[in-house]
């Protein structure tokens, strides 16, 4: 079983975001209402559509999703 996407997500967490990875991470940490368990693209983005004002651009969460399957698969 693989991880959550929330759970891949958490390695890019940095006390200093020194990009835009780093910052969603760190946003998605104290966002509470993340789907923390998820690890279905189209549950996560729907999320974000709606409720990741932190996110500037979906780009970001795209670039990180292409590496969740990486990894992952």
């Amino acid at each position: 079983m693989r991880k959550s996407f929330y759970h891949f997500l958490m390695k890019y967490r940095h006390p200093k975001p020194k990009d835009a990875i780093s910052d969603f991470a760190n946003h998605a940490y104290l966002d509470h209402s993340f789907p923390k368990i998820a690890d279905d693209y189209h549950e996560i983005s729907t999320y974000l559509e709606l409720n990741g004002h932190y996110l500037n651009s979906m780009s970001v969460f795209d670039e990180v999703w292409q590496e969740y399957i990486l990894m992952e698969s």
